[in-house]
């Protein structure tokens, strides 16, 4: 045994050396795009991220931090912490897959050979380097993301019951029980994702307690275990996280709204409380003396700790009685005379409860530190109730599951008189702090709104297409949804809705969520991968593939039809199939060839692997087009497949011998070495797409935005999406770049904390100037204001018939923005104004309205000049005009908007990044003019309908000439051999066309040396061996400019380099038949479109070649086009 061990051991850590240096050597030196820079920066300086948090994750990479020699290196330090615990996860995944292999091959130590020794080392080993280089997980591990993090707690958790499962019989076998509660709840502050371990450990638990050799009897004590954990993890998921929050909200209030004492007094006394009930009753249910005394302990530890108070209000505490009535029962219930539940099993479960709400604690950071409102503190959860909220994800909002909408449901409505309202269901009260009048007021809290839903006319079980938001998604993927149709009372109109049947609901349940969201995530880590691209179900976008040829051609079309940038992606990893096999064969040799032992095994580890893997399916109830990849959500699934892969060696090992019969250690060596040919072959193919050194794209891109800001004026920059945002706070933060400028995210202006933090000075930056009183824009106050230009005539008719009484009551211009923001949304009106506004809107309607489809900015000219912008047209006019065409109202995030360029008088730069789209910033696009990355918020109207108005420059040339050629860096793209993901890809692409977009009004400006000089800039730092040549990324127009520069060669070259990948795209598409080659046509069209735009532009090149081009033009025309292809109109 001794001598298992020390190999064991020394095996185990080997492993774990080989994993910490693959992912240390290829871990991004800086912050990642989406996620990563955000939680670098939460644990740079303990800020608050998005919800639900991950407080512990912040204390362990804040700690990390401290190693870093200055502050460019922390976020390095916070991958290598991803990295390190990444390893961590291989090393308990061995020592799991060891002790598994063992149970199954040797009954005792004394069966222990050295063959046996090699069979379950050599299985160990294999199953882990397999996880080691799996595609999913390695792309954690060498980033700063959570679930890196969350797998380590799965691997270490998982190991630990089976350290119990050996220790089982000894005296103080349940400190490992504890140990694992303690470990749950720290986990907890990093990702919810280790809660789903619990039903394999509960398997565990039950197999070693309770063994039974009838196979009937076993399997009905295993559906009994698997019922106990689905009520633990309830108990865990929607008792002790919202529990704590809710039980800790009602002493909250009794002590301040009703004892008027300070904010916060409840929740101190209730943790006093809740500590003090946990400790007496497990001093009580150690001592066992009393039993009465034990059971009421321990039936109000469980009350305090909110296990039974499910739902909201008298709902609530309904329910909580019921179950702890329940409890009471089976507390008191004796079998053979003697307590059903013994006082050790009390004391354990209190013993776990206090060690989970030990480690479930570290959310107490959250609030201290949003207490202290640091420059990112995202829902400013500073309360109990905040806190709720934001540990239940409410910004997120809910998704049916068991029973609810379809994408086309309608709303129900109710008729009141001779209108209808959409019914509603009441939800939980949101409690906030009610604002002071004064500062003799006493604290206290107030029902701001309730958390309440749209009831549905239409209604399915099990709902999986309830997006109304994805309703073409829907009909795409399915190719057309038939459905069914039932009546709907529209209030007394009777139409008919389209219901899609349950059949077509499965049916996507099965193609889009398990299929295409899961399966094929699960098939690239154990087959192989086609590419790196994102699809959407097209055939040549990120499927999974064998690399046996028949089959993939079968599946996917001719894959050696694929365009060469397709079939060259280096993240087209090959398999074979080799780790599914081995995963199969280990799977089938676990569940049917070891007898009850391998049967007990096989469903742990299935209910490991469905857990963390199907189970989420089922509970994400995703729609089609994703932003991003999901894999990351399944590594825990892929992991328990892992240990099927390492079962698979001693499989084989043990079928080999049982025929042979001899040289078992000669067998178990060559089949063990044979097997490491298997991660030997996939870390070959997976390196070179998952290593990210030498690459800094993030960090740099991220100053880019910052860099083109104007320097002085503390400048406010509007983003809206994860990758414009989180590497801009990043930045700031960490590495303190442009700490005077104000990054504003316009998806979060729409609420009163965020509006909170813009109202605050951050860093260098002063505060954004927001005039209006928190009264004004807290939740559920001003969330919206109708817009209704049907006023405007009305209005000027006022001004007509009594214009000075109407310019005394609301200014001289009514339409102008301050007059409209302080009179008609914020209602800064007396009563006399208010009775005229009512007589406009009619008698019942809200007075807040916006009374004009155009506002308009009365110019200060002095400060437009002092302000540094470029004066987009000949003169300054006297006012700027703000469209609000096709809004029918106005959100506070708009409001906000409207009020900052209100008020900043124009020497305060307002910017709004490239990325943003268009519908997220009103109709101000009318007024931008282009400076690097960024456009400027200008009084000159610049653009209508998004088309240049005649003699409006759009685009500051000087500025950004100075910023691309200055200021701008580029990730270390020049170096070759550079990864790129499709995202990073996507920002080198924004980079390249602003690149191209400047030297063609340089060109356009007679300044072809300075073009010339940022083309081979662009060529020089966003090389085409890293950044592919492509239309997208502004390719065309930079040929052009090549051709117009005299540079003939280089313009053809990429005219050529264009027209090859778009005409091998089109073989491609033309090869497909059936739906297939149907499905395409878009994009052989916007293929054609390309082709065309080349061979127009490259007949001043080169004619011939051209010409030879018109040709092969026509004659994949004509086969798209005899096939069935339409060119449209």
């Amino acid at each position: 045994m001794k001598q298992f061990r020390l190999v064991d051991n020394i095996l185990g850590w080997l492993t774990f050396l080989i994993a910490a240096f693959v992912y240390c050597s290829t871990i991004e030196p800086t912050a990642s795009f989406w996620d990563c820079p955000e939680f670098i920066t939460t644990g740079n300086r303990l800020e608050v991220g998005h919800p639900p948090g991950a407080p512990f994750f912040m204390l362990t990479a804040n700690l990390f931090s401290q190693f870093a020699s200055d502050q460019s290196q922390v976020a390095y330090m916070v991958n290598i912490m991803s990295a390190l615990l990444s390893a961590i996860t291989i090393l308990f995944l061995f020592w799991s897959i060891s002790h598994l292999t063992r149970r199954l091959l040797v009954k005792d130590w004394s069966e222990m050979t050295t063959g046996k020794m090699i069979a379950i080392e050599a299985s160990a080993l294999v199953g882990a380097l397999i996880y080691t280089f799996s595609d999913t997980f390695w792309y954690s591990a060498v980033e700063a993301e959570v679930y890196a993090y969350s797998s380590a707690f799965t691997a270490i958790v998982f190991w630990l019951i089976l350290k119990w499962e050996d220790q089982a019989d000894q005296p103080q076998s349940d400190r490992w029980l504890i140990l694992i509660m303690y470990m749950t709840g720290l986990s907890i502050g990093v990702h919810l994702l280790n809660l789903l371990c619990l039903p394999a450990i509960v398997l565990v638990y039950y197999y070693r307690k309770f063994p039974h050799k009838d196979p009937k009897s076993d399997l009905r004590g295993s559906l009994w275990a698997l019922v106990v954990s689905a009520i633990l993890v309830a108990a865990v998921l929607y008792g002790v996280i919202p529990g704590i929050v809710q039980v800790g909200g009602w002493f909250e209030l009794f002590f301040v709204n009703t004892l008027g004492c300070p904010f916060n007094t409840g929740v101190i006394v209730y943790l006093i409380v809740l500590v003090s009930c946990l400790i007496w009753a497990i001093y009580e249910t150690y001592n066992g003396k009393n039993q009465l005394r034990t059971n009421i302990s321990f039936l109000c530890s469980v009350g305090l700790l909110g296990i039974p108070f499910y739902g909201h209000g008298w709902t609530a505490v309904a329910i909580g009685v019921v179950v702890l009535a329940i409890v009471w029962f089976v507390l008191q219930r004796k079998h053979e005379g003697k307590p059903l539940v013994s006082a050790r099993i009390k004391n354990t479960a209190l013993l776990c409860m206090l060690m989970l709400l030990i480690g479930y604690s570290s959310y107490a950071v959250i609030v201290i530190r949003s207490s202290a409102n640091p420059p990112m503190d995202q829902n400013s959860p500073e309360d109990i109730f905040t806190l709720g909220s934001y540990l239940s994800r409410d910004q997120y909002g809910s998704r049916p599951l068991f029973y609810g909408q379809q994408y086309t449901s309608q709303v129900e409505l109710v008729k009141e008189g001779e209108y209808c309202r959409p019914a509603m269901t009441t939800g939980a009260p949101v409690y906030q702090r009610k604002e002071k009048a004064s500062a003799d007021e006493k604290d206290s809290y107030f029902i701001v709104r309730t958390n309440d839903e749209y009831k549905y006319a239409q209604n399915m079980f099990f709902p999986r297409m309830h997006s109304s938001s994805h309703a073409g998604a829907y009909e795409s993927w399915m190719g057309g949804v038939e459905g069914k149709q039932v009546p709907y009372d529209r209030c007394g109109e009777n139409i008919m809705v389209k219901m899609p049947t349950q059949l077509e609901n499965i049916q996507f349940f099965l193609s889009y969520q398990c299929n295409f969201m899961y399966w094929r995530y699960f098939m690239w880590n154990f087959a192989g991968r086609q590419n790196d691209l994102q699809g959407n179900g097209e055939l040549e976008h990120g499927n999974w593939i064998t690399g046996f040829d028949w089959f993939d051609d079968w599946r996917l079309g001719d894959q050696d039809l694929l365009p060469d940038d397709l079939k060259n992606n280096k993240g087209h990893n090959v398999f074979f199939c080799l780790p599914l096999l081995l995963g199969l064969i280990g799977l089938f040799w676990q569940s049917l060839k070891k007898g009850p032992e391998g049967i007990r095994q096989f469903w742990v580890v299935f209910f490991l692997f469905f857990m963390t893997g199907l189970a989420i399916v089922l509970y994400l109830n995703q729609s089609p087009m994703q932003p991003r990849e999901r894999d990351y959500a399944y590594a825990g699934s892929f992991y328990a497949f892992a240990i099927w892969c390492g079962l698979g060696v001693a499989a084989i090992i043990d079928t080999l011998y049982s025929k042979v019969k001899k040289h078992e250690t000669a067998i178990a060596s060559v089949v063990g070495a044979i097997a490491l040919l298997v991660p030997i072959q996939m870390v070959s193919q997976t390196w070179d797409d998952h290593d990210r050194s030498g690459r800094y794209t993030c960090r740099d891109f991220g100053q880019n935005y910052l860099m083109s800001l104007q320097e002085v004026g503390n400048p406010i920059i509007f983003t809206n999406g994860d990758n414009d945002t989180f590497p801009l706070w990043y930045t700031q933060d960490v590495e303190g770049k442009r700490t005077d400028a104000r990054v504003c995210n316009l998806s979060y202006l729409q609420t009163d904390w965020y509006i909170d933090q813009m109202r605050r000075p951050a860093y260098d930056s002063p505060s954004v100037p927001i005039t209006w009183s928190r009264l004004e824009y807290c939740a559920g106050t001003n969330e919206y204001v109708y817009v209704k230009p049907e006023l405007k005539n009305s209005i000027r008719e006022l001004y007509k018939t009594y214009p000075e009484e109407a310019k005394e009551m609301f200014g001289e211009n009514p339409f102008e923005l301050q007059n409209v923001l302080k009179y008609w949304v914020r209602n800064q009106i007396d009563d006399k104004q208010r009775s005229i506004i009512q007589m406009l809107v009619g008698a019942g309607a809200s007075t807040k309205v916006i009374p004009t489809d155009t506002v308009y900015v009365t110019i200060d000219k002095e400060a437009v000049k002092r302000s540094g912008m470029l004066m987009a047209s000949d003169s300054i006019p006297d006012r700027m005009e703000i469209s609000l065409r096709g809004k029918n109202a106005l959100y506070k995030g708009d409001m906000m908007m409207l009020e900052m360029v209100a008020q900043t008088n124009w020497e305060r730069p307002i910017y709004v990044a490239m990325t943003v789209a268009a519908e997220n910033y009103m109709n101000l696009g009318d007024n931008f003019v282009q400076e690097g990355l960024v456009n400027r918020i200008t009084p000159f109207t610049t653009n209508i309908d998004g088309q240049p108005v005649a003699g409006a420059k759009t685009f500051d040339t000087k500025k950004t000439y100075d910023i691309v050629m200055n200021k701008f860096k580029f990730g270390g793209l020049e170096q070759p051999g550079i990864y790129l993901d499709e995202t990073v890809t996507r920002m080198c692409y924004t980079h390249r066309r602003l690149c191209v977009h400047l030297a063609m009004n340089l060109m356009k400006e007679g300044e072809e040396k300075k073009a010339a000089e940022v083309l081979a800039h662009v060529d020089k730092y966003l090389p085409e061996c890293n950044v592919p040549i492509d239309y997208a990324s502004g390719s065309l127009d930079a040929a052009r400019l090549y051709l117009q520069l005299g540079q003939k060669e280089k313009g053809m070259d990429l005219m050529k380099k264009l027209w090859n990948k778009s005409y091998q795209y089109l073989k491609w598409y033309c090869s497909l038949e059936g739906m297939r080659f149907s499905s395409s046509q878009r994009e052989c069209l916007m293929h054609f479109y390309i082709l065309q735009s080349v061979l127009r532009y490259s007949a001043e090149g080169d004619m011939k070649w051209s010409e030879e081009r018109g040709k092969e033009f026509d004659a994949i025309a004509g086969i798209y086009a005899g096939k069935g292809g339409s060119f449209g109109q």
